[in-house]
């Protein structure tokens, strides 16, 4: 039981870190909260599906997919964002709307059924002392690591990942040394939506493409960037070590269902307790000046 829930919940806690550090990594750079998050998550299974159905490979696939969802969130930025930014209940009202018409648009399609599903990257199981784990969830543990690897390289020795990182710390100082503030936005909002197909296509073969995972999704990645702390990458990883183990513990010894309440529990009492989130880069004391 207890190598049950260590394995498990290091597994669930990679799932969550793939399934929000997109939503997360978008705010912590430009302070932007998209709310079209779950339904991008969706949106690129889905496309993986149909190039799948239309006889490409599941690599390429998946590349398409990314690619194409990457340049949604782009075109977000541009076309919807863009003219509000600056306003973040705005903000969150038509990024939430949008995807709530993508959600609604791609069930209206027929995309609901049993049939909708991509294909794991690997098939079979492998044991863990005596815990089986499936070969889908490896590559999902190990795509998690690689990704947070990645990440930390691109902001620390690329030109672009430094101007991102100078645009999260202060984008008037960035905007007097000539970085186009602008531009870096929707970079950040495009990086999120290619992350985020990434996750999708390494988790959604654990199971079906349901459309109301899609609305799971944005609030699991709200809840863990939420209780992380706003724009902390550290808190980030740290939330989604606390959640992972509680959804298996929770899973184990209660019911799976009651997730969704621990998650916007988990909000309301982060919020009360300590509004920037358990390592929020902003004091308490200077929100409320």
């Amino acid at each position: 039981m207890w190598s049950l829930l260590l394995i498990y919940g290091l597994i669930n806690s990679a799932i969550i870190l793939l399934q929000t550090i997109g939503f997360g990594l978008t705010f912590s750079i430009s302070g932007i909260a998209n709310f079209s998050y779950g339904a991008l998550y969706i949106l690129s299974g889905i496309i993986t599906w149909l190039f799948l159905n239309y006889g490409f490979s599941l690599a390429i696939s998946i590349v398409i997919s990314i690619l194409i969802t990457s340049l949604g969130g782009f075109f977000i930025y541009w076309l919807v964002i863009y003219r509000i930014k600056g306003m973040p209940l705005s903000e969150v009202i038509i990024t939430f709307s949008l995807g709530v018409a993508i959600i609604e648009f791609l069930r209206w399609k027929g995309f609901v059924t049993y049939e909708f599903n991509v294909s794991p990257i690997l098939k079979g199981s492998i044991f863990i002392g005596n815990v089986p784990v499936d070969l889908q969830r490896v590559i999902i543990f190990f795509s998690a690591f690689l990704l947070l690897v990645a990440l930390y390289l691109f902001s620390h020795y690329t030109k672009i990942g430094l101007a991102l990182r100078g645009l999260s710390q202060n984008e008037q100082t960035a905007l007097c040394f000539g970085i186009n503030t602008e531009l870096l936005s929707s970079v950040s909002v495009m990086l999120g939506a290619g992350i985020c197909a990434l996750s999708a296509n390494l988790i959604l073969p654990l199971g079906i493409i349901s459309m109301d995972s899609g609305y799971d999704v944005l609030l699991v990645a709200i809840a863990v960037t939420v209780v992380g702390g706003l724009g902390s990458s550290t808190g980030l990883l740290l939330a989604s070590l606390i959640f992972g183990y509680i959804q298996t513990a929770t899973t184990i010894f209660l019911s799976s269902k009651w997730m969704m309440v621990i998650y916007l529990f988990s909000i309301i009492a982060v919020l009360m307790i300590k509004p920037s989130g358990i390592l929020g880069r902003f004091k308490e004391i200077e929100e409320r000046i």
